[in-house]
């Protein structure tokens, strides 16, 4: 019972947030519908934007220095902003009465392919600078991602529910998102080659690429076990569906 109340309680929460941006974003989106984008037109525009993340990622590591985070900082940017044209396609579509059956696949599908093309770079950049266990924590975390989505898409094929957990793609992308700028402009003020150590313990127990990093690999935890918890709440509206 306590869990069923958090979980709802974390739900309700998500909504009213929801509910507020849309109100924010509503002016923007009425804008658009005048333009005459298709809400699979600013889909569409949210994945060349994931596809720019990715680039700034690769660029940076090819021609970055390792203790340059401006490229992190500058990826960050354009995830948040890339991220708020998930929203917008949805209100497009709302505003616009322009939903359609083929419009929900059509942003399913894109917004899997920006969330791995957006983890390519990321682990690209973290590969070429020799952040090697880092970029097996963002691979984890691409994997924990994935499967929050396959788990409800599954599920809601076999005729069940199942929206729950912390980690869903908003929470994602502005996790992401802020993390690299902050990475960015704190290695302007405590450098970007910044280590703290303890004393007695032989290794640093961080850096300035922390400020990215640690996000990631509490990402890598979070998704998965939002997938498990996803799963079993699948199995038992199964369980009860087919006692009925």
């Amino acid at each position: 019972m306590e869990q069923q109340t958090t979980t709802t309680t974390t739900v309700s929460l998500r909504d009213s947030l929801q509910l507020g941006i849309y109100k924010v974003i509503d002016p923007f989106v009425k804008v658009l519908i005048k333009l005459g984008l298709t809400p699979n037109a600013v889909t569409s525009i949210g994945f060349v934007l994931n596809v720019g993340v990715a680039i700034i990622f690769i660029a940076g590591a090819e021609g970055g220095l390792r203790v340059d985070f401006s490229y992190v900082g500058w990826a960050g940017a354009l995830i948040l902003f890339a991220g708020l044209f998930d929203m917008l396609d949805g209100q497009v579509a709302r505003l616009g009465n322009m939903k359609s059956t083929f419009g929900a696949l059509y942003d399913s599908v894109l917004d899997r392919y920006s969330e791995l093309i957006m983890f390519l770079g990321i682990c690209y950049y973290l590969v070429s600078h020799h952040y090697f266990l880092s970029s097996i924590f963002a691979f984890i975390a691409l994997i924990g991602s994935m499967m929050v989505s396959y788990v409800r898409a599954r599920a809601e094929g076999l005729g069940v529910q199942c929206k729950g957990g912390l980690m869903q793609r908003p929470e994602r992308v502005v996790t992401i998102g802020l993390c690299a700028i902050l990475c960015g402009v704190m290695s302007n003020y405590i450098g970007g080659n910044y280590k703290l150590f303890i004393p007695g313990i032989k290794y640093h127990v961080f850096e300035t690429m922390s400020i990215f990093t640690i996000p990631i690999t509490a990402l890598a935890v979070l998704t998965n076990i939002t997938a498990f918890n996803r799963l079993r709440e699948a199995k038992r509206a199964l369980e009860e569906k087919e006692q009925k």
